[in-house]
């Protein structure tokens, strides 16, 4: 089981908005560049996240691209569900009619539990958090987060 690489590269490339100056547009090719990502697989993404309102872009000469609100506003759950839809493992845990067994199936209150502890871990963190957390890999804050 893995989070979709759209998933993945979306994130990668909020965390290298977020940590630009926001008063300035960033360029996708720049925002590519930085995180080894096709351009042309990147503007797809950002074309969701911008329509979904998680990134403003600006026409012209100094345009660019910009969070839509602050660092500390965007939690990962929403981008993953911006870019991927709605979070879930399994078909059943979201939609029981989907599988006869739901109702007696055991291994299903397993799958129930795990969805609930992603949606929690990417619904308790922020961009502005994970900022933080680059800047702790990089050596440029003292703090140890645990996740």
């Amino acid at each position: 089981m893995k989070l979709s690489t759209k998933v993945r590269y979306g994130v990668r490339a909020m965390l290298d908005l977020a940590k630009q100056d926001d008063k300035v547009p960033v360029l996708l090719r720049d925002i590519a560049k930085r995180q080894n990502i096709s351009a042309s697989y990147l503007a797809n993404i950002f074309s969701a996240l911008v329509s979904s309102g998680l990134v403003v872009s600006k026409r012209g000469s100094r345009g660019g691209f910009n969070l839509g609100r602050k660092a500390s506003k965007i939690k990962l759950s929403e981008i993953a569900s911006v870019i991927d839809g709605p979070i879930s493992l399994v078909d059943c845990v979201t939609g029981p009619d989907d599988c006869m067994k739901s109702s007696s199936c055991a291994v299903r209150v397993v799958w129930a539990r795990m969805e609930r502890a992603l949606k929690q871990v990417l619904e308790s963190i922020t961009l502005q958090e994970l900022v933080k957390i680059d800047a702790d890999k990089t050596g440029k804050l003292a703090r140890m987060y645990h996740i």
